[in-house]
């Protein structure tokens, strides 16, 4: 989807009028700090002080909210809260919003504000408290709720209706009415998105998940199974036969599967290096499915809009977050996909080129027509800074915990080198100082170190590149004495691969994250700086100048290069997603650096999640590998 495309759509959902039927709640988060806690002299047991707590929209209030972001014409919401101060807060917040909530009902016995109480103590969640859960809703409010559904149908774009809170509709007869509701106004929008009575509603337009959509079509799955993309598309298909309308399945991580009258769409997910927080993701799907809808677009242009919503979302932190349009626009404008992640997971359904360990990942290949070729440096060619994350995690790690480096507990510091380990295998390829950046705010997020002890990236890259350059310098210098040779320290036949290729009259690039100087120094010292007639590109600290994107970009660009004209080989994901959003052919290196040979699985997951059309462990069958590409 281009910008222009998206800004297209962000202006006609402002004219959109759109109601919200739904399970209107809070969401309240208690942060917790043990330092403050006091036993009750009463009771004798420990109080827990809460440091901050704070309220936002949840449930079918969050909808609303991210229905808000998006300023579209009218909003007006349907549903009931308790006479308590958690409801007078809820349509206070709503009111903020400039919701029209003349049907938000006030049921003043049996009934409470659904609230889901979250204590956070040191960054997790624990036990939630929830009220509301025991509401019996009346025959009166009911018929109110019924009432203000038609008025809805009657003069609004479209109705979501979004249901979470189990037993929330008690009475049946409430889904029978709305039901033939739906039936009276069938060419309106309506979206349902039901936790609990999803095969009850009737000729709707359907948002649900993969595992509950198993659920609707009699398959037994378990919350945490993984379903096949096959399966996924299945359930979807037989979902929209019911009732010919639009069938949203969201998939986490993995995307979103949009089938209606056109047949399946598979919208993939966004690779997000930042700590996420999926709660509501859910919620800014569904709004911005029906905001879409409502605007008169396809089923699968509804889901990609969506799934920039939700990427915008689960990157604001204990929050229920939302979308704005700007905020859409700017991921949007340069997503990260994650391409085939069942392939990337699953080494069975590999399929290789003419009984070779060339891994190709699509069928067909992509014409070869290749005239450019960018390299990246350490990893698929040289393995001179082998070893660099096991540098790079301890540097970070040390960073993070400060003075507690040495006295932090098994839990605190575990939960901190995986959180590094973790970014480090997503980053891998980028600038170092984009990495160093990233790094900064990771110690002003877990907050162990004073702020005006806190280094900026510059410092921290300093520390860093002092650690792996004496590793460095240590191998150079048994090429210089003769104890090793340049085999030692490359991919098995990637020189004589960049040989094979100049003979063919492509002209050849290599681009890294490390710093330019470092890249000439290195790649000299191997002996195959002499290929890269097209220029060597490193890193040179301002990343606005240089990066492999700009790289990429700028050859395409000198070169008038259409798609598979451009090759791009690489171990990191960065370089193999920007070939892929340029349609360039990307081959992936999933190399094993210690061995100089031999499949790494774990890159080899990372490259086809980035989007390689090929995969090779090295290039010792380059023969084969020219054949495949030529």
């Amino acid at each position: 989807m281009t910008e222009d495309r998206i800004r297209e759509i962000l202006a006609r959902i402002r004219d959109v009028r759109i109601a919200v039927y739904g399970d209107f709640c809070l969401d309240a988060y208690w942060l917790l700090d043990p330092r403050g806690s006091e036993v009750s002299v009463e009771t004798g047991l420990q109080a827990r002080a809460v440091a901050r707590h704070y309220y936002s929209l949840g449930g079918a209030s969050n909808v609303v909210a991210n229905l808000a972001a998006l300023e579209p014409a009218e909003i007006r919401v349907i549903g009931a809260v308790g006479d308590d101060i958690f409801g007078r807060e809820l349509r206070r917040q709503l009111h903020e919003l400039k919701v029209d909530t003349c049907f938000l009902i006030v049921q003043k016995e049996n009934f409470d504000t659904v609230v889901f109480g979250k204590p956070y103590l040191e960054d997790s969640e624990e036990a939630r408290i929830d009220f509301g859960f025991f509401n019996k809703r009346s025959e009166a409010t009911d018929k109110a709720l019924l009432d203000a559904i038609l008025r809805a149908l009657e003069t609004s774009d479209g109705l979501i209706v979004n249901q979470q809170v189990p037993g929330s509709i008690a009475n049946d007869s409430f889904i029978e009415q709305a039901n033939q509701l739906f039936a009276r106004f069938d060419d309106k929008i309506v979206l349902l998105d039901s936790r609990h009575y999803g095969d009850k509603f009737k000729n709707i337009y359907r948002k649900t998940n993969d595992i509950e959509a198993a659920k609707l079509n009699g398959v037994e799955v378990a919350s945490n199974d993984v379903v096949q993309l096959s399966d996924v598309k299945g359930y979807a298909r037989n979902l929209h036969q019911q009732f010919n309308k639009p069938v949203f399945l969201t998939r986490g991580q993995r995307g979103i599967i949009a089938v209606d009258s056109g047949g399946v769409g598979e919208v993939p997910g966004i690779q997000l290096l930042k700590k996420l927080d999926t709660v509501g993701a859910g919620d800014t799907v569904t709004s911005a499915l029906a905001l879409c809808l409502a605007a008169g677009y396809s089923a699968v242009e509804a889901a990609q809009f969506a799934n920039f919503a939700a990427a915008v979302t689960v990157q604001k932190l204990f929050c229920t977050g939302t979308a704005s349009g700007p905020e859409i626009l700017k991921i949007g404008k340069d997503a990260d996909y994650i391409y085939q992640p069942e392939l990337a997971e699953d080494p069975r359904m590999a399929r290789h080129f003419d009984d070779s360990e060339i891994e190709c990942c699509y069928e067909p290949m992509p014409a070869g027509s290749i005239k450019h070729a960018v390299f990246d440096n350490d990893g698929t060619i040289s393995t001179l800074r082998q070893g660099w994350e096991q540098i790079m995690a301890p540097v970070m790690i040390r960073a993070i915990l400060g003075e507690k480096y040495q006295t932090a507990n098994e839990t605190l510091y575990h939960k901190v080198r995986k959180h590094v380990l973790d970014y480090i295998d997503k980053s891998t390829g980028i600038q170092t100082i984009l990495q160093m950046e990233a790094l900064v705010e990771m110690v002003r997020e877990f907050g162990i170190v004073a702020r005006e002890e806190i280094l900026d990236k510059s410092g921290y890259k300093e520390i860093y590149n002092k650690a792996l350059i004496e590793l460095v310098q240590r191998r150079v210098e048994k090429l210089r004495r003769g104890e090793l040779d340049v085999a030692d320290y490359t991919i098995k036949g990637s020189l004589e691969f960049l040989e094979h290729l100049r003979q063919r009259g492509v002209k050849l690039y290599l681009a890294s994250g490390t710093d330019h100087e470092d890249v000439i120094t290195e790649s000299e010292a191997l002996g195959y700086a002499g290929f890269f007639t097209g220029g060597i590109y490193g890193a040179v600290g301002d990343v606005a100048r240089c990066s492999k994107k700009m790289v990429i970009e700028r050859i395409m660009t000198e070169n008038n290069l259409q798609g598979p004209e451009l090759a791009v080989f690489g171990d990191g994901p960065v370089e193999i997603r920007e070939c892929r959003k340029r349609n360039g052919l990307g081959v992936g290196v999933a190399s094993d650096e210690i061995r100089r040979h031999g499949l790494n699985p774990d890159k080899r997951t990372r490259l086809i999640k980035a989007g390689a059309h090929i995969v090779i462990p090295d290039f010792s069958q380059h023969d084969r590998l020219s054949r495949l590409l030529f």
